[in-house]
């Protein structure tokens, strides 16, 4: 999957600018930092607090500077400055990560050390006091979705004893926080075998047993098309696909066939079970998106439960934007638009009692 971002082109601030925005960015965001270094959230979102081009993301000891610019190199007195200001600010960061998003090179794209050894970026982090493996270079973002926080949190509190599907895995976070908070069980799908292993050390990190059948690589159509055969239900099922992407199987376009996908997975979740829908797409309004989950209420089978938004400093602060989004997400708050779904079945079908592999209590 694919948080995605604008791009703004030319480059009009200065780097005295970001660093100045860069400082008040810090401030707000004074609660958030772990005098442990353990915690993972977003210093600075240049986009909406003033300094396009320039993300500024703390994992652990590790900051990672994400660089939209295209071409990168524009912006490159842009990154000397914030990783100056990084080291001389936070002392005891142990590595600064550049991304340059736009880069030709994907190596590059998966992450240049600026500051540290390789062998000092950050391999864990906590949230919620549950432990998640990153890989801070294994794709051209940081392997941990920031702006997910409060729906790790609603999984970790809402599904113990149930059992959860959680289809476009990447790296399982979703589903980490929901065997963390006492969920029964939890399947794991994604077309790329290297991101779920990563989720597999989280489990490990945690001390949950690992069941091979629970990580399943493949195709999301084919998969799903699987469990249908089978007849198997679940308790709450995770929908938060890529942007776009095509397989042999079939397309998932968050613009305009994401219904699609929600009407592919819906008949997985058992009676008063979850759907959660999440779609990222910046240029899907959040009007747009609320009409679009409404319209597949209608047959009252499916209803809207909640939203869930999306933490401060992904948002950015009231002090400290600048700038709005380039399309309005209201009535989320947040291009990452998340709800929660509750599902009614005309066969009244429950997930079936299964051998767990939540941690024990």
């Amino acid at each position: 999957m694919c948080h995605n971002a604008p791009v703004h082109d030319p480059i009009s601030f200065s780097p005295a600018e970001l660093v100045e925005r860069l400082a008040l960015a810090a401030e707000a965001r004074a609660d958030l930092v772990d005098p442990r270094h353990e915690t993972a959230y977003r210093l600075f979102n240049g986009f909406v607090e003033g300094c396009p081009h320039i993300v500024v993301d703390v994992y652990g000891s590790t900051a990672v500077i994400h660089d939209y610019a295209d071409p990168p190199r524009v912006a490159a007195a842009h990154v000397d400055a914030a990783a100056a200001w990084l080291r001389e600010h936070f002392p005891w960061l142990r590595a600064v990560v550049l991304k340059p998003r736009r880069a030709a090179d994907t190596d590059a794209r998966r992450g240049l050390v600026l500051h540290g050894e390789l062998g000092d970026v950050v391999r864990r982090i906590r949230e919620h006091g549950v432990a998640y493996a990153v890989d801070l270079a294994l794709n051209q973002d940081a392997s941990f979705f920031l702006d997910m926080r409060n729906l790790r949190a609603w999984a970790h509190e809402q599904l113990a004893g149930r059992t959860v599907l959680n289809t476009f895995a990447y790296t399982g976070s979703l589903g980490v926080a929901a065997l963390a908070g006492g969920a029964r069980r939890v399947v794991h799908l994604d077309l790329n075998r290297d991101f779920l292993n990563l989720a597999k050390t989280s489990y490990t990190l945690n001390g949950f047993p690992i069941a091979k059948g629970d990580f399943r690589a493949g195709d999301f159509w084919a998969l799903v098309n699987g469990f249908k055969r089978s007849g198997e239900l679940f308790d709450c099922v995770f929908v938060d696909p890529p942007f776009f992407s095509v397989t042999p199987k079939g397309t998932v376009d968050l613009v305009s066939e994401y219904a699609r996908v929600l009407n592919k997975v819906r008949p997985l979740v058992a009676d008063g079970g979850w759907l959660v829908a999440v779609n990222n797409a910046l240029f899907v309004s959040g009007a747009e998106y609320d009409a679009l989950l409404r319209q597949q209420c209608e047959d009252e089978y499916l209803s809207l439960e909640s939203r869930i938004d999306v933490p401060l400093d992904s948002v950015g602060y009231p002090s400290t934007r600048v700038a709005a989004e380039p399309t309005d997400p209201a009535p989320f708050n947040h291009p990452t638009k998340i709800a929660i779904l509750r599902v009614r079945r005309k066969d009244g079908r429950v997930a079936e009692p299964v051998g767990g592999n939540a941690p024990a209590s």
